[in-house]
């Protein structure tokens, strides 16, 4: 009913402005990430475009200098497969920048072969969660100290289906790809409602979403049948431009400025599963994570 009702909803929009506002976006190059970077460089910020493949970054770097009339954003390195490239990424930000207003998390996998990142994680929580983990990790007293500031996660209504294997996280016993993901898309929102709790009083706030069924390069690693099915459905997918929205409105609504760890959809709070709020869950795979990471974050 709820997505009904957001269905029904007049479409946001909001003419908030972020100049002298500094935004780090992972994945920029392509889909949402690249439509979020559109925006908030139109909105006066300055965009850090963080991005894997630095060919396809230049490119999506003109495209948005274009698209949002703005010279004020950069592309840098970012491989959240290696966590050698998330700490080089996260050192050249902090001697760099003297602030770090939003952040957005939105670089992913979806559905792909069994892989191991460079750290050996099963690529699918290596990337969507552990990558993400660190990065925020390393950056979070830098973005502390330019508070108030926002930590914005890209998680998905896949979270809905999804399990958190502590005994088995990198699916080393078993690998399902739809499973996988399911469960690195969990320990996204998993992970934000955690650090709403450890950021209390900071004056920064954390957010995860569900940008929708849009359609993004994410679908290359479906099957062929999936490929038709998401052909047949697609009349009723969202645009990149349209999934980037919920991104948006995290980071830039006023009226969620005293808000933290929430979930939403369609520029609305949503409803998540009753997995995704798990306390108890939560702490166990901010554990995990951190003995994985080797870091010590209390």
């Amino acid at each position: 009913m709820q997505t009904l009702r957001n269905f029904f909803r007049p479409a946001w929009s909001s003419d908030e402005r972020l100049d002298d506002k500094t935004v780090v976006i992972t994945g920029a190059n392509t889909g949402i990430g690249k439509e979020t970077a559109i925006d908030l460089a139109k909105r006066g910020a300055k965009v850090i475009m963080a991005c894997r493949d630095m060919e396809r970054a230049q490119a999506a770097l003109k495209e948005v200098i274009e698209n949002s009339g703005s010279e004020n954003v950069v592309c840098m390195k970012l491989d959240l497969a290696d966590s050698k490239s998330i700490r080089e990424f996260a050192e050249a930000i902090n001697k760099g920048e003297p602030k770090l207003n939003i952040l957005v998390n939105n670089a992913g996998v979806m559905v792909c072969p069994f892989g191991k990142t460079a750290d050996g994680f099963e690529m699918q929580i290596g990337v969507n969660h552990f990558g993400h983990f660190l990065l925020t990790y390393l950056l979070l007293d830098l973005i502390k100290r330019s508070a108030p500031a926002r930590i914005v996660t890209v998680s998905s209504m896949a979270h809905s289906w999804g399990s958190i294997n502590l005994e088995d996280i990198n699916s080393e016993k078993s690998y399902d790809k739809k499973a996988a993901y399911a469960q690195s898309k969990l320990a996204n929102i998993l992970f934000t409602r955690s650090l709403a709790k450890k950021l209390e009083g900071t004056g920064v706030m954390t957010y995860s979403l569900h940008p929708g069924v849009v359609q993004t390069d994410l679908w290359r690693h479906l099957s062929g049948p999936q490929q038709i099915v998401m052909k047949m459905v697609s009349p009723f997918t969202k645009s990149s431009s349209q999934g980037a929205q919920t991104s948006i409105y995290c980071a830039v609504e006023p009226s969620l400025a005293k808000e933290s760890g929430g979930y939403y959809s369609d520029c609305a709070p949503a409803n998540c599963s009753a997995a995704g709020k798990d306390d108890d869950l939560a702490q166990k795979l901010w554990d995990l994570s951190c003995r994985m990471l080797t870091i010590e974050w209390d």
